[in-house]
């Protein structure tokens, strides 16, 4: 079997494509009426993720309150769109420094990824698409990207191995829900 690799586009060329369709989506009043995640591929083409259980939304709660009240300085954004090389991604929870929120300004995503990108894994997600969708961020600028294990141990990436986070070291390597 003979291996290829995919190239993407780079992030740079990808973005006004991004933002441009992702303004067209949110102003489709169809595409409204729909529950669950939207995200976009490199063409434009729309990705929908199911509702996800409780507990899923529960751990996205729990991470965000505790980013929010260790990380006082920046703003945590759950469902956060991201403009990556393979189209528009969302986060399910992120933390953008003050400087982050600035590019941001009035559009409808982020045009570089936030600090610090959250992925709460499902049982249906595969250790590829995480790491495609973490290395995506990286791409888009994060400087760390955490993982959520559906018992609430968390996993902190960044460009070489990582016991903590070093962006919020406070954080908790387990997650209890109350």
């Amino acid at each position: 079997m003979a291996m290829f690799t995919l190239e993407l586009p780079v992030h740079e060329k990808q973005r006004a494509f991004n933002l441009r369709r992702l303004a067209e989506l949110l102003a489709d009043p169809e595409l409204a009426r729909i529950e669950g995640r939207i995200e976009t591929d490199r063409y434009g083409h729309v990705v929908l993720s199911p509702l996800s259980a409780p507990s899923h939304g529960a751990f996205q709660a729990e991470t965000a309150y505790l980013l929010r009240n260790l990380m006082p300085k920046g703003r945590v954004v759950t469902e956060c769109p991201i403009s990556t090389a393979d189209g528009v991604k969302a986060a399910d929870v992120a933390w953008a420094s003050l400087e982050c929120l600035t590019e941001l300004g009035e559009k409808v995503c982020f045009p570089a990824a936030p600090e610090i990108c959250v992925e709460v894994l499902s049982p249906s997600n595969t250790g590829a698409e995480i790491q495609e969708k973490a290395k995506l961020y990286f791409d888009a600028g994060a400087e760390e990207v955490w993982l959520c294990a559906p018992e609430g141990r968390m996993r902190f990436l960044g460009p070489t191995a990582m016991h903590c986070s070093r962006l919020c070291p406070e954080f908790p390597k387990q997650i209890q829900l109350r």
